[in-house]
């Protein structure tokens, strides 16, 4: 029996635990610093500039771990990545306690990124090359929803601890070291993936941990090393750049529009009278936890191109009206604003799968590392520029031009997105290379 074809079993279980794990410290770590800046800027006398700087860095940090940290992996192996980056996580998480100027906590959430960035490049490669194709969507899926509580976890804690002390701050951003050093410990002694072990030619090696984590029975779908003159020159070749530009685009495509709309949603709701005590995040975690679980869902039962694409539809028709709508339309911008939020989070785990399932082995950590590091630079940019596009142009023709953005997602999905359902995870990259 073939490893894309193997049944679950109790190693895939833990591999994919110790990769939702990172998840969860990313959804946590994004989510809390809102909270903690409502404290420290007063105690710190924080310019908008070093708010928005501190808001903003670790996702910078996102965007170098993700592009460097990938490329590195598909030289030296995923398992170093897979535990250097918590390392690196677990270490800055602390010394934020111990920040006492906001050069120090750039500093700090910078590293935090890098570490996150890393990891979203040989998790979700490590997750995929090992994972039975019967099960890759709804386990690679999976990442959205568990970002998601993760992201639900950090507004809990921030909403009942902010009134604790004026030093709060620290303990909320140094508590994301828990769950660090937690993944850290158990990821120690993980294996290295057979996949990128046959790439490099060392097949007995690839043979022995699946046979010893997998089944004795089991067999690689393919022991042929293959040959490459180098990562990011293969991803844009002649063959892949097709396959890479999809990737980075609709990923951006998405995450802008997500990130500014929790910008947003405060102005959104208060235009329809909802924005009042903690009655907001309670709403808009709730749907966006409901969506996640609907994501899976929608990626188990349809096609990952379809269900990509009616999303950006869908979106850009609810965005479209949330822009357009009167506030007296109440009800219609409820309503609008609800399909959005759910359709967004569900069709976020397609990040996840997309880009893990979409390259060949020799560059899957570079490609996947690319994709997060666009997205994490275009969602840094989109969160720089929306105070000036609602102080230049309105709220409305800002919403606007984020709808475009949807459109353009659309269009670049419509021409590009390939279809890697039901495929062995060779099959599914190999296709690239055709298309």
């Amino acid at each position: 029996m073939k490893l894309d074809d193997a049944p679950l079993n109790r190693f895939h279980i833990k591999i994919a635990g110790l990769t939702f794990g990172a998840h969860f410290t990313d959804g946590y770590i994004l989510g809390i610093i809102g909270f903690a800046l409502t404290l420290m800027t007063p105690q710190m006398g924080l310019s908008p500039f070093w708010v928005g700087l501190i808001g903003s860095s670790a996702l910078i940090g996102l965007f170098l771990g993700s592009l460097i940290l990938g490329w590195i992996s598909d030289y030296i192996g995923r398992q170093k990545i897979f535990v250097f980056s918590f390392t690196i996580i677990t270490i800055a998480s602390v010394l934020q306690f111990f920040a006492d100027t906001p050069t120090e906590l750039v500093l700090c959430r910078i590293l935090i990124g890098i570490g996150l960035g890393g990891d979203y490049s040989v998790g979700h490669t490590m997750l995929a090359e090992f994972s039975p194709r019967k099960h890759r969507g709804v386990l690679l899926g999976s990442f959205s929803v568990i970002w998601t509580f993760g992201y639900v976890a950090a507004n809990l804690i921030g909403i009942f601890a902010i009134n604790t002390s004026p030093d709060a701050w620290k303990w909320m951003l140094a508590s994301s070291a828990i769950p660090a050093v937690i993944i850290l410990i158990l990821r120690i002694g993980t294996p290295e993936s057979p996949r990128w072990l046959i790439s490099k030619g060392r097949v007995d090696e690839a043979r022995e941990i699946v046979k010893k984590h997998v089944g004795p029975n089991i067999v690689l779908d393919d022991e042929s090393p293959v040959q490459t003159n180098g990562s990011f020159k293969t991803l844009f070749s002649k063959s892949m750049r097709k396959r890479t530009a999809f990737n980075c685009i609709f990923f951006v495509c998405l995450v802008i529009p997500y990130f500014a709309i929790y910008t947003f949603l405060p102005n959104i709701l208060e235009a329809i009278g909802m924005n009042e005590g903690y009655g907001t995040d309670f709403l808009l975690n709730g749907l966006l936890i409901v969506g996640a679980v609907l994501g899976i869902f929608f990626t188990v039962k349809y096609s990952r191109r379809g269900f990509l694409i009616s999303s950006f539809i869908v979106l850009i028709v609810t965005l479209g009206l949330l822009s357009l709508l009167p506030s007296s339309a109440t009800v219609l911008m409820i309503i609008s604003f609800a399909v959005f939020t759910l359709i967004m989070s569900a069709v976020s785990n397609l990040v996840g799968v997309f880009p893990a399932e979409s390259f060949p082995t020799e560059i899957r950590s570079s490609g996947v590392g690319l994709a997060t590091s666009m997205s994490r630079l275009g969602s840094a940019i989109g969160t720089f520029l929306l105070p000036l596009g609602i102080a230049g142009i309105g709220i409305q023709y800002t919403m606007l031009c984020l709808t475009a953005v949807l459109v353009i997602g659309a269009i670049v999905s419509i021409a590009w997105a390939p279809e890697t359902k039901s495929l062995t995870l060779s099959e599914a990259s190999n296709n690239g290379r055709k298309n």
